[in-house]
């Protein structure tokens, strides 16, 4: 099957040549990374090299890609301003959907209507679970203190 053909991996998981594939590519990459660094590859296209300089952020989220598909998982890159359904938002937050809109009526997250359907921009969506995440974090983190002052660990 040709790459132009193969579908992207949010609809699918990785194969086996795939997952070695990135595994060999996440490994090279990682030799070569300097922590805040950019990194150059050097690229043999048609008998010829070329180089191509990697900024420390984009180095970084193609090793997280690797990462993902080396270990045989999908995933689906979402654009910040992309405009995400309720269903997809729910998803995203691993929440259900009647839950998610519960959320957006409380106005704990912004949207905007399209007619009669809520959309959500996925840069409001990623600000909420990232509160969400530090305030579990942070519950977390109480609940083992007061475990360890009751000596409980």
């Amino acid at each position: 099957m040709s790459i132009a053909a193969q579908e992207a991996f949010g609809d699918r998981l990785p194969d086996a040549v795939e997952i070695r594939g990135a595994e060999q590519l996440r490994r090279i990459i990682a030799s070569q990374m300097r922590e805040g660094e950019p990194m150059t590859l050097s690229l043999a296209l048609d008998g010829k090299l070329q180089n191509v300089t990697l900024a420390p952020a984009l180095a970084a989220s193609l090793m997280e890609m690797l990462r993902l598909i080396s270990s045989g998982r999908g995933f689906r890159m979402i654009p910040v301003e992309a405009e995400l359904t309720t269903q997809q938002a729910a998803d995203l937050l691993n929440v259900s959907r009647p839950y998610l809109i519960g959320l957006l009526e409380d106005g704990k997250i912004p949207f905007v209507r399209t007619g009669r359907h809520r959309r959500i921009r996925a840069e409001h969506l990623f600000a909420h679970k990232e509160k969400r995440d530090a305030a579990r974090s942070r519950a977390l983190e109480d609940l083992a203190a007061s475990d360890a002052l009751d000596g409980l660990v």
